[in-house]
């Protein structure tokens, strides 16, 4: 594979699930560690990434970076736009970091009056804009590649909580893997997140429809809904029909 071809999966990659290991794009490369360093590290100059220890973030999924620069924006406005339909005043809503979330938050209505909580900087930001709603940031720790607070704290006040609704941004889902990340700790407040929700919702752009990441999140059946940009009943879909998961 030319090198064009590399950095182009690479972005491919990087823009569909926000994070890249160096460790797997060896692999799914077929080239040697020194070659993906090199790889990113040049992308990282000309600015279309950031290489961090082990590989490498979208940019994108830094608050500082304006919307112009959100892979698959239109596609992430459809799913937000799809959202909000399910929140209602005085719910108590669990949110999750990503653009996608973002989107969601830019399209509340301005006289909603809910809770929101979050472990994210960058949605708790965004929420700040909001003039009507109620705005819960739990810290602790802050894991910086992922702007949000970890550690067993969190994972405790989020046991304390019986939310309406919690919105779970999404990195990989698959019908049979379930949903699927790779930071640990990352894993486990979103683990803390479903169980203190009584209906969690998954969004994910289709691209990450039926991929995979090396830790489980959760199985397909404990979440309750799934929303993407696509139509209901489009045939990607199917599986996760089958499943159970109420898909819109």
């Amino acid at each position: 594979m030319l090198k064009k071809e590399r950095q182009a999966y690479i972005i491919q990659q990087i823009n569909i699930h926000n994070k890249v290991l160096s460790s797997d794009l060896c692999v799914q490369l077929n080239v040697s560690e020194d070659t993906v360093r090199r790889d990113l590290q040049e992308l990282s100059e000309e600015g279309k990434l950031m290489k961090v220890h082990g590989g490498a973030l979208s940019k994108s999924f830094h608050f500082t970076i304006q919307n112009n620069n959100i892979y698959s924006l239109p596609q992430k406005q459809i799913i937000a736009h799809k959202a909000v339909q399910l929140i209602r005043d005085g719910m108590f809503v669990l949110l999750s970091g990503g653009t996608t979330i973002r989107e969601l938050i830019k399209a509340l209505p301005p006289d909603l009056n809910a809770t929101f909580i979050t472990v994210s900087i960058p949605t708790a930001l965004e929420l700040l804009n909001h003039p009507s709603s109620e705005v819960i940031f739990l810290g602790n720790k802050l894991l910086k590649n992922a702007q949000m607070a970890v550690g067993a704290d969190v994972v405790q006040r989020l046991g304390e909580i019986r939310a309406d609704l919690c919105f779970l941004g999404t990195n990989s889902i698959d019908a049979q893997a379930g949903i699927t990340d790779l930071d640990w700790e990352v894993i486990e407040v979103k683990r803390a997140m479903i169980r203190a929700a009584h209906k969690t919702v998954s969004l994910a752009i289709s691209e990450k429809l039926n991929s995979v990441q090396r830790l489980q999140v959760c199985p397909t059946t404990a979440i309750d809904m799934l929303i993407t940009e696509l139509s209901p009943e489009d045939a990607l879909l199917q599986c996760f029909r089958e499943k159970g998961l109420q898909v819109v």
